[in-house]
Formats: structure tokens, C-alpha cells, sequence
């Protein structure tokens, strides 16, 4: 008898670390009715799906179990419209016009103060555009524009780049870092060293370093550094997947 009640309290204990999460999303964007989403997470350097479902009357739900707290993306088709933390606990997903956003765990709650700030940032230097076009329809000398908005541009990709490099190196034992140096490095056509990302890989823990992707692609790029600078030859490697590929903005708002 003990033996027994041994091995069901053995079982209860394993249960118990197996965590759950649970979605509930609802979208402001009526053309969304009946659109099918996805939750899908990068396995084996494949892009796999998690979960789908329907959104019906503006409201969506996945849940699950997990075995340990991993990072997504909700998708619609094959549009990446927001990452997502699966993570114990209940996830509240909004989707708006100009605005998406996770919250109700804690590390959903830091990525999107994170994601809100570095949105902000894309914004500004998306506007430099319109502002240059204004300036020039006021009349301005276009060298004079060109000197003020090189100014502007370099103060907000500075700001950008300090953003990212410094929750990264907060988030380096934990899921957020990792993850958010794939949705930044993902953008290049292929794998390359920036200062920044020598700058994280020298202040970076174990952890981080032995990530699969970030030990893959911190290895990719040293190679290719080594052929740019001419001490191998070797064909240039393909761009990552269409699907990896994040715009400026790290959420999108979905088109049906």
C-alpha cells in the first residue's frame, strides 16, 4: 500500500510541473470574423503549427499544456501578426486597429512594454519620411534637410539599438532574450556580425549562448564574416524563410 500511494504521489508531483496556458483574444477589426488564426513556434529550425482557431464575433481562444514556457507567434495564413509567450497562466491577446498587444503573465507583460517602446521608435523613423516630403514643400534647401534628418535618424536608430541591446542583456537566462534577438536578426537577408550583436555575444551567459538558434546563428555569421574578409570561399547562404522575417514594426495589423 505505501508503495502505491507512493507512486500516485510520485505521479501528482510530475503532473504538477507540467504547466498550462490559456489565450483569450478578442479583435476590434470586424473584417476579422471568420478569419482562421494560428499559434505556431519555431521546432527543429522549422516553423511548426501549435494550435489554430476561429475568430467569431471578435473573439478567438487557444490553451494547452507545456512543458516548459516557450516563445510563438500568432499567425493569420502565413502573416506573422504579433509574438506571443506560452507561459503558465491566462494570456489576454487584443487586437486593434493600431494597436496589438499581449498581457496577463509576467514575461507577456515585459515583451510588450518592450514591443510598445521599440513600435514607438519604428514610428518616428517611418515619419522622417513624411517630414522630409513637408520640409521640402515648405520650401527648405534640400541640403539642409538632409543634414537635419541624418541627425534625427541617427539619434533614433542609437535609441533603438540601446533599447534592444539592453533587454536582451536583461532577459538573457529566460526566453524573452533569445527571442528577441531572432525577431531582430531575422530581418538581414542572411546571418551577419553588427557591433551589437558582438557587443551582446561578449557580455552573454551560457544560457543564451547555447540557445539553438542564437549559438546557430552567432556561428553562421562568424563564417560569413571569415568569407567577406576572404580566409574561405564558400557560397553565400540562402536568406531565411519569408515566414522569419519580421517588418520594422515587431506587431502588424492583419489584413483579411
Amino acid at each position: 500500500m505505501k508503495k502505491i500511494l507512493y507512486t500516485l504521489a510520485l505521479a501528482a508531483a510530475l503532473t504538477s510541473c507540467v504547466g498550462s496556458y490559456n489565450v483569450e483574444g478578442s479583435s476590434s477589426i470586424t473584417a476579422l470574423d471568420g478569419s482562421k488564426l494560428y499559434l505556431k513556434a519555431i521546432k527543429n529550425n522549422q516553423l511548426k503549427n501549435l494550435d489554430s482557431c476561429e475568430v467569431v464575433h471578435g473573439e478567438f481562444h487557444f490553451s494547452g499544456t507545456l512543458d516548459s514556457v516557450r516563445m510563438a507567434s500568432l499567425y493569420m495564413d502565413d502573416e506573422s501578426v504579433m509574438p506571443i509567450v506560452l507561459e503558465k497562466g491566462d494570456i489576454v491577446v487584443k487586437i486593434e486597429a493600431g494597436r496589438q498587444i499581449v498581457s496577463g503573465t509576467p514575461l507577456n507583460d515585459s515583451l510588450y512594454v518592450f514591443i510598445e517602446e521599440h513600435n514607438r521608435l519604428s514610428n518616428q523613423m517611418n515619419e522622417l519620411s513624411h517630414k522630409q516630403s513637408q520640409m521640402l514643400l515648405d520650401g527648405i534647401d534640400e541640403a539642409a534637410i538632409n543634414e537635419q534628418l541624418s541627425l534625427e535618424a541617427a539619434k533614433i536608430a542609437s535609441d533603438e539599438d540601446r533599447l534592444v541591446t539592453k533587454f536582451i542583456e536583461a532577459n538573457f537566462d529566460n526566453v524573452l532574450g533569445p527571442g528577441v534577438f531572432m525577431m531582430i536578426t531575422s530581418q538581414y537577408r542572411y546571418p551577419i556580425l553588427t557591433p551589437q550583436i558582438e557587443d551582446l555575444m561578449s557580455k552573454a551567459t551560457k544560457v543564451f549562448k547555447e540557445d539553438p538558434y542564437v549559438k546557430n546563428y552567432y556561428k553562421t555569421a562568424q563564417e560569413n564574416e571569415q568569407r567577406m574578409n576572404g580566409l574561405e570561399e564558400a557560397p553565400t547562404p540562402p536568406a531565411p524563410p519569408a515566414s522569419q522575417q519580421p517588418s520594422a514594426r515587431l506587431t502588424t495589423v492583419p489584413q483579411k
